[in-house]
């Protein structure tokens, strides 16, 4: 059950895009599971995928389309099969299913980026594609993003979105959001599968600098399991249909997209961590008084993913002293442990090194038996800080895994 989550609901049209879903019985059977979109010409596209350096073929294909700096017009999406660890066969694979979309779509054939997800080390099968994709391309539209959602997913429990719409230069523009993942989560980029469109007319380099810092504070700031997966992507389309001369990084309204597309990135990282596999809480780890944000990351990231805070934190146990082992082991170096304050919330545990006196276990206890706390910790060495968003581990994430390609 997802942590204070609902399904995605009430999802934007965007001017320029098209979206289809349906049932290609790639690995499920009875659902959605293909999703084919189709960007209005003159669209601008930017990306980050995932560094595992066993990256899926589809990763692979997206990067080689995306430098040759050709027009991109579609996107191919399937659930259930990641084809990576797949060799030349399952390029072979991503690049025929894309050549079939881009068939349907009336599309260069080197225009279609595609992106999987599901289970690792099958080959993809192009057949469900050659049989669906005619009729997706027949229920194409911009109302297609709530189904769209569904579709893309795997062991999440809810449907994953979000839309903003905010005024630029007197025109409305609109800013919708899809995404999936609840495990394998860990950010070397994107950790997930996620495409966000704008109706905004925005140049390539400026909308690519507008998903780079929509990452910093969103996908790059969550963890579920400390593992990245093959498959991360994260698209972000601007198709312009909302007119007017296109935003670069100088201009004034370039900001204000920034900070609108970070929070739909944001909401829709959250939303991955509070859907986490078997997740009980939703924690955020706020580190402060870093020498730098890498420090201040760094330690974010060792509370985060330690194995021992996130079990006591499905316990609903305030076991400090795990908390601060993770911070003791972190790596940072000269760490003067006099210098550590530690917080639950508002209820202070570790003042200066020390066992706060006014701490009563009680306390702790209440905030850490909430569906939502903060972990603050504060280092006492310098000026910066960074958040990382994480969940606790709970005995279902370990049979979801355990059973996951039964």
């Amino acid at each position: 059950m997802a942590v204070n989550l609902l399904p995605a609901h009430d999802l934007l049209p965007v001017a320029g895009v098209e979206l289809a879903s349906g049932p290609a019985g790639i690995r499920y059977k009875g659902r959605d599971d293909l999703v084919l979109v189709h960007f209005a010409p003159g669209t601008q596209v930017a990306a980050a995928f995932t560094r595992n350096a066993f990256c899926a073929a589809p990763v692979s294909l997206c990067r080689q389309r995306l430098a040759a700096g050709k027009p991109i017009r579609g996107v191919l999406l399937n659930a259930g099969n990641a084809n990576a660890g797949t060799g030349s066969a399952g390029m072979q694979a991503a690049v025929q299913s894309c050549e079939l979309a881009a068939e349907v779509l009336q599309v260069g054939s080197d225009s279609v980026l595609p992106l999987s997800t599901g289970v690792i080390g099958q080959l993809l099968p192009v057949e469900p594609f050659r049989a669906a994709l005619p009729k997706l391309q027949a229920e194409l539209a911009q109302d297609g993003w709530l189904r769209a959602a569904k579709a893309m997913m795997t062991t999440d429990t809810v449907s994953k979105g979000f839309s903003r719409q905010i005024e630029l230069a007197g025109r409305l523009i609109t800013i919708t959001g899809i995404a999936k993942g609840a495990g394998m989560i860990r950010p070397d980029m994107a950790t997930m599968l996620s495409l966000v469109a704008t109706d905004a007319a925005v140049e390539r380099q400026a909308l690519q600098s507008i998903l780079d810092s929509a990452l910093a504070g969103s996908f790059n700031a969550i963890s579920v399991d400390g593992d990245t997966s093959t498959n991360d992507a994260l698209i972000v389309a601007a198709s312009g249909a909302a007119g007017g001369a296109a935003i670069n990084v100088d201009s004034a309204e370039f900001p204000l997209l920034q900070q609108a597309v970070a929070e739909v990135c944001q909401y829709l990282a959250h939303a991955c961590v509070r859907d986490a596999e078997g997740a009980t809480r939703f924690i955020a780890v706020e580190v402060s008084g870093a020498r730098d944000v890498a420090e201040a990351r760094k330690v974010a990231y060792t509370v985060a993913e330690s194995p021992l805070v996130k079990t006591a934190a499905f316990a609903g146990d305030p076991n400090w002293g795990r908390i601060l082992a993770a911070v003791g082991r972190s790596g940072v170096p000269d760490l003067d442990i006099s210098g550590i304050d530690l917080f639950l919330d508002r209820v202070c545990l570790i003042r200066g090194g020390e066992p706060d006196p006014s701490y009563a276990e009680a306390r702790g206890a209440a905030v850490a038996k909430q569906a939502e706390f903060s972990i603050a910790i504060g280092l006492g060495r310098g000026n910066s800080h960074a958040t990382v968003w994480t969940c606790d581990y709970s005995y279902d994430y370990i049979k979801i895994n355990a059973e996951y390609r039964s």
